[in-house]
């Protein structure tokens, strides 16, 4: 059975409204000449934020599989994909914000980035203890949750005070 992974809601809907928020004035601010090329940029940009944010991973009874979006396959990110019987161990890392990257050491060598900003990640976990036998108590998300939920707050203000001071 398939079991497909997407991008946490609120880690996507942190970073789609931060673009809004930084960005969406630049249109109607924007000189006459420049309103077009503007306009168009934005929804590039858009488009671009909404690509890279639409990556996943996939889980079967044999491997796991991560997907990278178009864009994000363009920019240098790669799909890859392990069996479980080649996973030897999950090893962490230090970040400079405080937190911990983990990644999975495979019998070939590769240490692959284990995805940690997903949906469900609880139910990943134990999908990955049950087909590798390895522990994943001390696997958790890379940034608390509440830091995206904060950010997609913040962003949603200065949209709505945007908004506003437009109409105003």
């Amino acid at each position: 059975m398939i079991e497909k992974f997407k991008t946490l809601f609120f880690v996507k809907s942190s970073l789609i409204s931060l673009y809004l928020a930084l960005t969406l004035p630049i249109p109607f601010i924007s000189i006459g000449q420049l309103k077009i090329i503007s306009l168009i940029s934005f929804i590039l940009g858009l488009f671009l934020v909404i690509n890279i944010t639409s990556e996943h991973v996939e889980t079967c009874n044999k491997k796991i599989s991560y997907r990278a979006s178009f864009i994000s396959k363009f920019l240098g990110r790669e799909n890859w994909e392990i069996c479980w019987k080649d996973i030897n161990l999950i090893k962490s890392l230090p970040t400079s914000q405080g937190s911990k990257v983990f990644y999975f050491n495979t019998s070939k060598g590769e240490n692959l980035l284990i995805p940690q900003r997903i949906e469900n990640f609880d139910k990943f976990l134990v999908i990955v203890k049950k087909n590798t036998g390895i522990d994943t108590s001390e696997v958790s998300y890379i940034s608390p949750l509440w830091t995206y939920k904060i950010l997609t707050t913040i962003s949603v203000v200065m949209i709505i005070g945007e908004f506003l001071a437009f109409i105003n």
